[in-house]
Parts: structure tokens; sequence; C-alpha cells
């Protein structure tokens, strides 16, 4: 879509983002809610100040269409076709004084293999690896420094958070994890402020001496709702991209728990990439997923979702070209035999106004379909 690629467009459209996002919270009402974007919701067995926990998810995921290494190439979640195989797996371990934190989390898994595959060493099996202190008795003001879970888009790494088994374009192509230093500071009951200084774009070794800078706004305006606007800049210069220089990116979301019944959640953003001696790149998504229970154990989601990428500063077709533009729709049957697993099924339909996808005789066409199981478990 060529609106996505004006430059002055861009900025406008994260300027009224913005604009309507502080209109609609700043009058709203006290609240506390889950924000499901970070890595923080797994339950742990707490002894003392410790506390320790685990997390498994397993799945298959078989695609209608082919790749040549049998690998999906837009997805570094459930990435592999065709096999069963252990989407991510880990042990959460943490510490936590009234002064205090520190939390460990190695992790392994295709999600590790596919999302970390540029990192040096060991540091290819951290999900999380953080230290924290506190620096007001009276407030609850913490300064973080280490890897942690990324802010960016409504979607972490961990599937049993989120409505459906498989995430949005969105969150395949901003950050999952960071690393640097991160000072969280509440505003007020309602509303928290993050600051990071960071390495990079979802690195843990710096690509290029310049340091990025990210902000986190979260807001709770009831007990139902959660907004979250998210920033982040830096120069983004590397041996695979000596062209680039700073990239913005801003996205805003939107998490709805209407009822016992449904729930749903939206994500928006914007990313603008700098390129020397060429004109600047954008990618852009959209979607809206909800979920309705039948029961307590039961419950049918469903997504709809925009992205495009038309310069490649993420993903290319696999036919070779830069130009990448899909609209993806999906159904997930959720299953929970037991309060700390999840047994999943969903089906997915990505449709593309141009030939990005490759048929079962590698031939470039303008669809795909996946469909996925998964079963989940946590402790």
């Amino acid at each position: 879509m060529k609106f996505f690629g004006n430059h002055r467009v861009c900025l406008w459209l994260l300027r009224s983002a913005s604009l309507v996002f502080f209109n609609f919270v700043v009058f709203q009402g006290l609240a506390q809610v889950v924000n499901t974007a970070t890595m923080d919701t797994l339950t742990a067995t707490v002894i003392g100040h410790l506390g320790i926990g685990g997390y498994v998810d397993t799945y298959y995921n078989y695609s209608v269409n082919k790749t040549p290494n049998n690998t999906d190439p837009f997805f570094v979640t459930n990435s592999q076709l065709n096999e069963t195989n252990i989407n991510l797996a880990y042990i959460d371990v943490r510490y936590k004084s009234s002064n205090m934190r520190a939390r460990l989390v190695p992790g392994f898994g295709t999600y590790v293999n596919a999302n970390y595959a540029n990192e040096r060493g060991s540091l290819k099996n951290i999900v999380e690896g953080n230290v924290g202190v506190r620096l007001s008795a009276r407030r609850n003001i913490w300064f973080d420094v280490g890897v942690f879970g990324s802010p960016y888009t409504n979607e972490s790494a961990i599937s049993k958070d989120h409505l459906m088994y498989t995430r949005s374009l969105s969150a395949q192509n901003a950050p999952y994890y960071l690393s640097g230093a991160r000072l969280t500071v509440p505003v007020n009951k309602q509303i928290t402020a993050t600051l990071f200084l960071l390495n990079g774009w979802q690195v843990i070794q710096d690509n290029n001496s310049g340091k990025s800078i990210g902000t986190q706004l979260e807001v709770r305006p009831n007990t139902r709702m959660l907004f979250n606007w998210d920033v982040y800049v830096g120069d983004e210069r590397s041996a695979i991209h000596p062209e680039y220089r700073t990239r913005y990116f801003s996205d805003v979301y939107w998490i709805f728990q209407a009822s016992k019944k449904f729930d749903a959640t939206s994500c928006i953003y914007v990313g603008i990439q700098n390129r020397a001696g060429q004109n600047d790149a954008t990618w852009a998504t959209a979607n809206f997923i909800g979920r309705y229970h039948f029961s307590d154990v039961l419950s049918l989601s469903g997504r709809v979702e925009y992205f495009t990428d038309q310069q490649g500063v993420f993903v290319h077709t696999q036919s070779g070209g830069l130009g990448f533009e899909t609209y993806t729709t999906g159904l997930c049957l959720n299953y929970s035999p037991n309060p700390k697993a999840l047994l999943r099924v969903e089906a997915r339909q990505f449709i593309s106004p141009g030939a990005v996808y490759l048929d079962s005789n590698l031939k470039p066409i303008q669809t795909n379909t996946e469909l996925i199981a998964s079963l989940t478990a946590w402790f």
C-alpha cells in the first residue's frame, strides 16, 4: 500500500494515535488489569524469597503450502512445519525482596533457535536474565539491568497468555526481547511509565556503537481494560544492513475483558526505517482478536489482521521479492483439561494481493493455509 510508504503520513498516524490514546484514557477511573505482553504472568512455587516455575509449549504445524527447508519463513514461533516439536521450554527462577529482585530464564526450542539465531554462544539460550533494585522506599520505582521481555505489541513468546495459539504478524516483526537498562515508575494508581536504554532492536550483543531509547506507557482505566503505548528510536546500522540508520517505531494496543464470556485485544503500529541513500522504508499492521468462552474449560478464538512490509525491512517473499503484504484470518479452539494445561487446535488462512507464498510445487501463489495443534503446560 502506497499509503504506508509516505513518511509524512506515517508520522501523522503516530501523532494521531498518541493523541487519541491520551484523550481517551486520561479521564477514566481507577483500574488494575494484567498486561499479557509481558512474561510476568507465569505462576511460581515460592519458598521464602525464591520462586521457581516451568513452561513447556509443544506443537505440530501442518502447512498446505511447501517450503524448501520445511520451515515457515515468516515466523519464529511454531516455525517448523509438518513435524512435532517444542516451541519453547524453560525454567523460571526468581528472587525478590523488598528492595532487590533477580530473574533467570534459560530457554530451549524452535522459537529460541529461530529468534536468537544471531546471538553468540550461550546468549542464545537467555529468554530473560536480569537484576533490579528498588530506588525508593516509599514508591515502587525499580531499576533493572539485563535481558528482559519486550513491551512491544500485545503478544509475548508465552502462548498460554494469548487468545490464539499462533502469534500475530505484528509480534513476529517487533522485538520479543530487549537488553539494556529499564527504569519503571508508577505515575499514579492508573498509569505506569517505563524508560529503556537499549543495545538495539532485539539484540543482546550490540550491532553498533550507538544505543537506543524505548518508552512504555501502560494505562489501566478500569478493571476490565488496559491501554499500552510504546515508542522505540535507535540506530540500526549493522554488518548485514550497513545502509540502515535511525529506526522509529510506535505501537498502541488494547486488552479488554468484557465479561466471563468474552475478551478481546487489538494492536496497531507503524515503523519507519531511515536508509542511507534510499527512501525511508515503512512497515505497519492492525489486528483484532476475540475469544468467546462456552464454559470454564472450552473457548473459541478468532483473529483478523493486516500486515504490510513493502520495502522488505523484515520480510522477504518466498519467491525472493521484497514487497510483502497480507491479510490473515483464523479460528482457534481452546480446551483446558487442567488449570495448568492448555490443548489448542488452530486453522489459519493467509491471503495476499501478490504471489508471496509457494504452493506444493514451489510456485508463487497468493494464499497459504496452516493447521496447528498445541499442548502446553506450566508449573
